[in-house]
């Protein structure tokens, strides 16, 4: 029985006891690691942790039919050795062209806070338009990755965008099946060109915001990611989601920043959504 099924058991047994005793204690903030690419969300919520592949790449232009190989600008990521008073993780990624990119990560009682600075120290314009943060929901939605590459999987079902300010499941009408590389499902905001996204099944469907995320297995808690700014939206084929941030190149000499904010919270949308407009000032 995991942590979270056994507090929600409690709490109906002894609904009295656990309101004085969480009313008591100030919350925790989640607990964070980072080892080989992989960043580890723990903390009381359905499945108990969620890993984040941080970062899966970065992503050169002209990428929606193209070999994804040819995508891919190599990166190396290592953990900066420093002192972190408030659980945060900070991470330098040097990519192969030779921008910097920092990383400082910081854990909330029920969020994820990301500040990345990207610099472009070199004589020559960088092609990093986007990179891909891959969050992995297998244990959060209860659905499992072993139908992760159908056309539909189960955790897809559990997953949602917005369309039009309203709230989407997937999956949507209608639902792409056509790509250089099959299943998944690709959504692109305005202004983001095609030819400049996953290799996937592209939507016709526009997200009208950077918000999205899934149910948890019994539908009480929410799993949602946002960054601005951002290039797509992702539904994967590893019972992942992604809301990948934008970079849109670098200048010699220029620097970017770019936040992100990764929420686990009681399923209530009008909060969920009250709250990502103020965090990004829409």
């Amino acid at each position: 029985m995991s942590r979270y099924s056994a507090r929600c058991l409690l709490a109906s047994a002894f609904p009295l006891l656990c309101v004085s005793v969480l009313s008591a204690a100030e919350p925790k903030p989640l607990g964070l690691s980072w080892e080989k690419n992989y960043l580890t969300i723990r903390g009381d919520f359905p499945g108990d942790e969620i890993k984040i592949m941080y970062l899966e790449a970065y992503c050169r232009p002209g990428s929606t039919d193209r070999e994804w190989g040819q995508t891919v600008i190599p990166h190396k990521a290592e953990e900066l050795p420093q002192k972190k008073s408030d659980g945060s993780i900070h991470l330098l990624d040097t990519l192969a062209d030779g921008v910097s990119v920092r990383h400082v990560i910081t854990p909330g009682a029920d969020e994820v806070d990301f500040q990345v600075t990207a610099n472009n120290p070199t004589d020559k314009e960088s092609q990093a338009h986007w990179a891909q943060p891959c969050i992995r929901v297998d244990k959060f939605t209860g659905a499992g990755n072993a139908d992760a590459r159908t056309l539909v999987p189960a955790y897809a079902k559990k997953s949602f965008i917005f369309l039009d300010g309203k709230l989407t499941r997937l999956p949507t009408e209608p639902w792409a099946d056509k790509a250089r590389y099959i299943p998944g499902q690709v959504y692109a905001p305005k202004g983001v060109d095609r030819n400049d996204v996953n290799p996937r099944p592209l939507s016709k469907l526009v997200p009208s915001s950077g918000l999205c995320g899934c149910y948890s297995a019994d539908e009480k808690q929410i799993m949602a990611v946002a960054w601005d700014p951002y290039q797509e939206i992702f539904q994967g084929v590893v019972a992942c989601i992604h809301s990948d941030f934008r970079l849109g190149g670098l200048k010699p000499g220029e620097t970017k920043k770019i936040h992100g904010k990764l929420y686990i919270v009681p399923a209530d949308i009008e909060k969920l959504v009250k709250r990502y407009e103020k965090d990004f000032g829409k």
